[in-house]
């Protein structure tokens, strides 16, 4: 069943708290991985694996270089979805 983006958002931000410690509340759409919430590529490559799993979702390695804020990564899964 397809999530809305405030549900992916939230979900995504449990991964990215799993992942990294960091709070829930500083994963918003317009955060960069690497930039704002400091995500190194092995964490950033954990995160795609348990977002594939938790979204019922297929991102491709080639895709993953593409997912530079939050909202891309929002946004490929929305459309992933569907």
């Amino acid at each position: 069943m397809a999530q809305s983006e405030q549900e992916i958002l939230e979900g995504l931000a449990e991964i990215v708290n799993e992942e990294t410690g960091l709070d829930t509340a500083s994963v918003e759409m317009d955060k960069s991985f690497t930039e704002d919430l400091d995500i190194d590529s092995l964490s950033m490559m954990t995160i795609v694996v348990n977002a594939e799993e938790k979204f019922g979702v297929r991102i491709p390695d080639s895709e993953v270089k593409n997912l530079k804020t939050v909202r891309d990564a929002v946004t490929f899964i929305n459309n992933a979805q569907s």
